[in-house]
């Protein structure tokens, strides 16, 4: 048990453990006028934290026992908190602690930033056309090189007694409807693992993953394959490579639609920034605002 530990042990002791907890709930609830009434959770050298400091930590519906180990934690780090900032206070020098400064930069920043920002959730369009995308990738095509093989495939995973495997083995094959949907009820009824990602492109690795044996060259594999067929002990897999993309190929569209989209998005953000410093900067010299000397 740390120090920090056995001194909420102490006074969880003092107080009496629900005693003080009880008494963190009721500061939660009722703001005292004054600290002087208030007995300390700790102390660092001239810096008291008290229970009126913590009445936030607390998550809603939290059991007793967890409660305490949240408090715990908190006044562990508070102590180290105090006492890293005293070793800083007696040993910086006078310049090195004048941060007036960086905070008032710091708070310029972040008013700005949150001005910014409501401003962008009121005002700022976020529908993105198809037209739009569609534009955008075929002006950029190079951006969208991909850095893997992705595939759109149907993946089945079957004991090796599941009956009429010859009849599977037509059916996954297939491109008939009626074949798929059968297909469908009979992996339910006796698959271990049936994915079909027709409307999604995945990394290759997502398959071969899932596989007993290695594909040694998966981009020639690729190439000159459209099945594969593996069993290993207790399971036969199967897959139907339906569509390929390799790595080094510009990527299909679908597959980086949600990626264009924050492309657009950030775009405007950017412009819809520079647009208002811009305005904000032209009225305030059409009004006299500012002088520059």
């Amino acid at each position: 048990m740390s120090i920090f530990s056995k001194r909420i042990f102490n006074l969880s002791c003092r107080f009496s453990l629900c005693g003080l907890f009880m008494l963190i709930i009721t500061l939660s609830c009722t703001k005292l006028e004054t600290r002087s009434r208030e007995r300390p959770l700790a102390q660092v050298f001239e810096k008291n934290l008290y229970p009126s400091d913590i009445r936030d930590i607390f998550p809603s519906n939290v059991s007793y026992e967890d409660s305490m180990l949240i408090l715990q934690n908190y006044v562990d780090k508070w102590v180290k908190k105090q006492l890293i900032l005293q070793k800083a206070e007696l040993n910086l020098t006078e310049e090195q602690k004048n941060v007036r400064q960086q905070i008032e930069e710091y708070r310029s920043s972040l008013l700005i930033y949150k001005y910014e920002q409501n401003l962008i959730l009121q005002k700022l369009d976020t529908l993105i056309s198809d037209e739009e995308i569609e534009t955008y990738y075929s002006e950029n095509p190079s951006n969208f090189n991909l850095d893997r093989h992705i595939i759109k495939a149907l993946f089945i995973k079957l004991p090796l007694d599941a009956p009429d495997l010859w009849r599977v083995r037509q059916m996954y094959r297939s491109e008939r409807e009626e074949d798929f949907k059968e297909l469908e009820s009979y992996c339910y009824q006796y698959g271990v693992k049936y994915d079909y990602f027709d409307d999604n492109w995945i990394p290759f690795t997502t398959i071969t993953r899932a596989l007993p044996n290695e594909i040694r060259n998966p981009e020639s594999f690729l190439r000159w394959n459209r099945y594969i067929e593996q069993q290993d002990s207790a399971f036969r897999y199967m897959v139907n490579l339906r569509e390929h993309s390799l790595a080094g190929t510009v990527a299909p569209l679908p597959y980086v639609e949600q990626k264009i989209r924050s492309i657009i998005l950030n775009k405007r953000k950017v412009q819809f920034i520079r647009d208002l410093e811009n305005n904000i900067y032209k009225d305030a010299l059409n009004k006299g605002s500012f002088t520059i000397y």
